[in-house]
């Protein structure tokens, strides 16, 4: 069968990697065609757009490159129809995926599934009248979301988180402690763990604070930033000189660290599996105005996927303005100087990888896939 895949950031790269891999084991004459990155093509198939030329992200951003968005969206349009795939399947990236499964449905009347959908519980709840329409099948990654999809009348199958599968296949690779210190020149000492997101704008933002960061506050610590190449390394030229940078080595980072301030979204769940104490962040532009509005208009109180999977505050957030030096300093001390503070988080983090499960996801999912076409 003719698959078409469509991811628009790195983390639906990797998960769509993934699904095309689970999907060739369950069906060996798969064909693939897909909007994605490196990681999917890796798999096989066909590369028609990379994420790094679609990803646009912030409001602001959306409205002055709105042209280039409706190009992109037309495209995909038209590569789908001349491909005649046997199912759409959308990864995330919901305000570019809602339009295309918008037009499968009405104009090529092809299935389309919704793997990793959208967090429509905690923000724009109103998308589910468009999945509803046209999603024929969501599979969820966290177990509450089988109920929000059930209440609204939509299929939905739990089939594991796919961050369970990540963390535990990479966990296998990584290096000893000592040949990661000796391969990034790092002093033998703790290790804090800055993760400042996979976006430009995150990672734009995320610096200004880390770089804010007194090392009289974390002697005999090192602080460690890590680093992706799924944006421009231009990026990171100003980081300080008291702060090292590894490059695509976040989850070695994230196994030898001994706490860490990660930045809101995947990352959070990652760094609760890798059992790393942490302080997750997340910068807002105006955000003494917008924070206001943004509480008004999210339907949860709690941000950090540990934090929603749990139903409590497992770990600390600091978002918008309380994002700064100063509070991050604090919290950071807290981690590193609170034993039963790091006890507890650790005793939560448990708690949620049991609720998470030990499926595979992309597998369940492959499998559920192939069976109803």
């Amino acid at each position: 069968m003719r698959y078409y895949l469509i991811a628009g950031e790195p983390s639906g790269d990797l998960h769509g990697s993934n699904l095309i891999r689970s999907l060739k084991q369950t069906d060996p004459h798969a064909e693939f065609r897909y909007y994605g990155g490196d990681k999917m093509q890796a798999e096989g198939g066909e590369l028609v757009r990379h994420y790094r030329d679609t990803a646009i992200m912030g409001f602001v951003r959306v409205l002055t490159h709105l042209r280039t968005i409706l190009r992109n969206i037309k495209h995909c349009q038209e590569d789908i129809a001349a491909y005649k795939p046997h199912v759409v399947i959308l990864i995330d990236y919901p305000g570019f995926n809602l339009k295309i499964a918008k037009y499968v449905k009405e104009n090529l009347q092809l299935p389309v599934y919704y793997y990793i959908p959208p967090k429509i519980w905690a923000w724009k709840e109103h998308r589910i009248e468009q999945i509803k329409k046209y999603v024929d099948r969501v599979y969820a990654i966290f177990p509450f979301e089988v109920y929000f999809y059930a209440k609204h009348g939509v299929d939905a199958l739990y089939v594991g988180n796919p961050s369970v599968q990540t963390v535990s296949i990479g966990q296998k690779n990584l290096p000893t402690r000592e040949a990661f210190l000796q391969q990034n020149n790092l002093p033998d000492k703790p290790l804090i763990a800055l993760l400042p997101g996979s976006r430009k704008q995150e990672v734009v933002d995320s610096l200004k604070v880390y770089a804010a960061l007194n090392p009289d506050d974390f002697k005999g610590c090192q602080l460690v930033l890590a680093a992706t190449s799924a944006v421009l390394p231009e990026l990171y030229k100003d980081v300080p000189a008291h702060i090292s940078v590894v490059f695509d080595q976040t989850y070695a980072l994230l196994q030898h660290a001994t706490v860490g301030a990660i930045n809101s979204g995947t990352a959070t769940l990652e760094t609760g599996l890798f059992n790393l104490p942490q302080v997750v962040c997340y910068a807002i532009t105006c955000s003494r105005i917008a924070l206001p509005f943004l509480r008004m208009l999210v339907k949860i109180p709690l941000v950090s996927l540990v934090n929603i999977i749990a139903q409590k505050e497992v770990v600390k957030e600091l978002l918008g303005h309380h994002f700064n030096a100063k509070n991050l300093t604090a919290e950071l001390q807290r981690l590193l100087h609170d034993k039963a503070y790091n006890e507890r988080i650790r005793a939560d983090y448990q708690a949620m990888a049991q609720n998470l499960g030990t499926d595979v996801a992309s597998d369940t999912a492959a499998k559920d896939m192939v069976k109803r076409l």
